[in-house]
């Protein structure tokens, strides 16, 4: 096949990994848990570009504001708007696809793992050899049989938990997009192997706990100061008072002056006698 053709130095590697981290090489791992060593091993390699896709985001989150003006301003005119970001991007030294390193790095790994794991127990087990993971599952056999079901499921609340935890950038619409697509690839999940499912799971619980990480590493977008008007009292500190809570006080009333001329007394008119 072509494509393993292209793929046969990084499965070398894998399958010589995985000799070494297995029960007949130094490490001695099952040969379920080589794999998520193998998994570990593989993100800590990718360490570096997810440096740079927390860099990414840090850089997508201070220009969220600028980039949605852009939009706003040019939405009625859709190859205006590209134009503009995609300056807005150079300008800003802003690389969008920078988020996606790690997964993309990522595929050719395992598509190389499905081809080592198709033929694991001819070129790469030895007879005898325990193949099970948690002595339910056969990392040979398909996902879609025995306990397989059951890893299914945690690969697609593993894959939801982790969209959910590295898509603070994305608007509604797309993240809402990738959290159903786990479950729009379901029916392909099933038929790969079920060892192929536990690289995949183990590398989402990686990214859930990488995504605890970003969520403290990266700052939240200041938020806009509360409007004013002139019925809003005085924060602490306004006014002279210094730290003192002040408002202002309407003058009380001054005091009628005291007249000092004197009080005119109206005398009763007497009535004539007849």
């Amino acid at each position: 096949m072509i494509v393993g053709g292209i793929l046969s130095p990084i499965e070398d590697v894998l399958a010589n990994v995985l000799e070494w981290l297995g029960p007949h090489g130094t490490i001695g791992l099952p040969w379920s848990w080589s794999i998520v060593a193998l998994t570990v091993i593989v993100r800590m390699l990718l360490v570096p570009l997810t440096v740079r896709q927390i860099h990414s985001m840090q850089n997508l989150q201070r220009h969220a504001p600028e980039m949605k003006e852009i939009q706003r301003k040019y939405k009625h005119d859709r190859q205006r708007m590209n134009e503009e970001l995609m300056t807005f991007y150079r300008e800003n030294r802003i690389n969008p696809a920078s988020s996606c390193l790690p997964m993309l790095a990522q595929v050719p790994i395992f598509i190389a793992l499905f081809f080592v794991l198709r033929d694991f127990e001819k070129e790469v087990a030895k007879t005898g050899d325990a193949l099970s993971w948690l002595g339910l599952i056969d990392i040979t056999d398909k996902a879609s049989t025995g306990w397989g079901p059951l890893l299914v499921v945690v690969y697609v609340l593993s894959q939801v938990s982790s969209t959910y935890f590295m898509s603070s950038t994305m608007d509604r619409t797309q993240r809402m997009i990738f959290m159903v697509l786990p479950i729009v690839f379901v029916p392909f999940i099933v038929n790969f192997d079920s060892g192929l499912v536990i690289y995949w799971v183990t590398t989402n619980l990686w990214t859930v706990g990488q995504g605890l990480v970003t969520r403290r590493l990266v700052p939240r977008a200041a938020a806009a100061p509360p409007k004013r008007s002139s019925r809003t009292p005085p924060r602490d500190g306004d006014g002279d008072g210094g730290g003192a809570t002040s408002r202002p006080q309407a003058p009380s009333p001054t005091p009628k002056a005291a007249s000092t001329a004197p009080r005119r007394v109206r005398r009763k008119r007497k009535r004539a006698r007849r």
